[in-house]
């Protein structure tokens, strides 16, 4: 139920209504406040006070009665924004972009403001009685929101126009990118390794083993780990995963397989409690998934090389970034397989994506839809050039094999003499920095 409830707070947390109605609530609690304050405060203070700065009951309709006016109007054209950044993101990048966007919190902060500008005049202006004829602090932090609502309309129209750049996406994707590798292989605070002894491995799976069903259909977007360690440990089972993040799973598809001791077990059996400890969801997540984030830059390169838009320098530029999260991948990658609990037995067995599949799916698109354009095979030899020289051997070997790949999918004897010379240099460099030789042929 814990691990239930955690998933809920995350998806209400990370939807797009959840700031503007915590917003919504803070301004019910300010106009409560406020009111009371000018009750309380302003009649003892009144004869102190320069009539200049006291509103009348009139002069503060008419403030409150523009601001919910003005508000709406900002919120009408922040929406219609919204929307033509949305089709341009559908049209011109990618689907996938359009929750980089969504989850913004600027976004998500100034429709928050706009909420909080509109429920407080909203409210001040029903609570302006026959008996309150002049106020003084309502009608300062009336005017007060009104100045920070039409600032953050400025904050929004800058970050739209900004986010629409594609250089600019292509950089915050790369940044986000880098935190979801950093995130996955950073130190945890339970015991995973490369290795385990292969003895007891095999005894393990020597047993009969016991399969969980998946419950729904969906994207695998994350998985609790400690919790589901926890839990295996509870059940006194060992765990192996049938998928990796970002799978589409079917329902009634396996899942997990298991090995149960009983004799281990602290709580009753649960065989499907471990499902609660999977996150599975209508569409792909860049929680935990290196590859999903990848993919958006992929497929803004592919779109940008579509002849309908034709832009190779912007695929260039993808597949610079893609290089940089490539190299940065190698560095931290680890083919973790073995999870164990607080007494160094092992609870969960997963199959980690080799780097070769991370590779793979970089850049395979792009050689389908880019080979008959010289310059974006030479970026992506040139990225691979850079991936590898700033590796060891077990990348590098990686890196060969799949630039060899990439090579054969050029003609080379189709290509003019100038084009043949550029990216024959580009072969040759990536040849040597891993200790390899180029082996095509030219023959014309």
């Amino acid at each position: 139920m814990n691990m239930n409830r955690e998933k809920m707070w995350v998806s209400v947390r990370d939807s797009f209504w959840f700031l503007p109605a915590v917003y919504s609530l803070i301004s019910i609690v300010a106009v409560s406040l406020i009111s009371v304050l000018d009750m309380l405060l302003v009649p003892q203070v009144k004869e102190q006070i320069p009539k200049i700065l006291l509103a009348k009951k009139s002069v503060a309709q008419t403030l409150y009665g523009s601001l919910i006016t003005s508000i709406l109007t900002m919120t009408t054209i922040s929406f219609s924004t919204i929307m033509v950044v949305l089709t341009t993101y559908s049209t011109q990048f990618s689907p996938r972009t359009l929750q980089d966007f969504m989850k913004s919190k600027v976004t998500q902060h100034v429709l928050g403001v706009y909420s909080f500008g509109f429920i407080f005049a909203l409210i001040n202006l029903l609570l302006l009685g026959n008996g309150q004829k002049n106020g003084l602090i309502s009608p300062f932090f009336t005017v007060l929101v009104s100045i920070v609502c039409l600032a953050f309309f400025v904050l929004f129209i800058h970050h739209s126009s900004k986010f629409v750049q594609v250089n600019n996406l292509i950089g915050q994707i790369r940044v986000s990118t880098s935190k979801v590798i950093s995130k996955t292989f950073a130190d945890k605070d339970y015991n995973e390794t490369t290795e385990w002894n292969k003895q007891e491995i095999e005894e393990i799976r020597s047993q009969s083993r016991k399969v969980v069903q998946a419950s729904q259909s969906g994207y695998i977007q994350g998985i609790q780990m400690k919790p589901l360690i926890g839990w295996a440990k509870r059940q006194g089972v060992v765990l192996e995963a049938n998928f990796f993040i970002g799978d589409y799973v079917q329902k009634g598809m396996p899942l997990f397989y298991y090995w149960e001791n009983r004799e281990e077990a602290e709580e009753e059996e649960d065989s499907e409690g471990c499902l609660h400890y999977l996150m599975i969801g209508n569409e792909r997540a860049d929680l935990q998934d290196i590859e999903f984030s990848i993919q958006k830059l992929v497929e803004i390169a592919v779109k940008a090389i579509s002849p309908s838009t034709n832009d190779p320098h912007t695929a260039v530029n993808c597949i610079n970034r893609i290089g940089s999260l490539l190299a940065e991948l190698g560095t931290e990658y680890e083919p973790i397989r073995y999870y164990a609990d607080s007494n160094n037995q092992v609870r969960l067995m997963m199959e980690p994506k080799k780097y070769s599949e991370y590779l793979y799916k970089s850049f395979y698109q792009i050689r389908i839809y880019g080979k008959h354009d010289i310059s974006v095979m030479n970026g992506v030899l040139e990225a691979l050039y850079k991936i590898s020289i700033v590796h060891d051997e077990a990348i590098q070997q990686d890196v060969w094999r799949f630039g060899k790949y990439m090579m054969k999918a050029v003609d080379v004897d189709k290509l003019d003499e100038l084009d043949f010379e550029h990216f024959d240099a580009q072969a040759r460099k990536l040849a040597e920095a891993c200790n390899e030789t180029v082996d095509y042929d030219r023959t014309a």
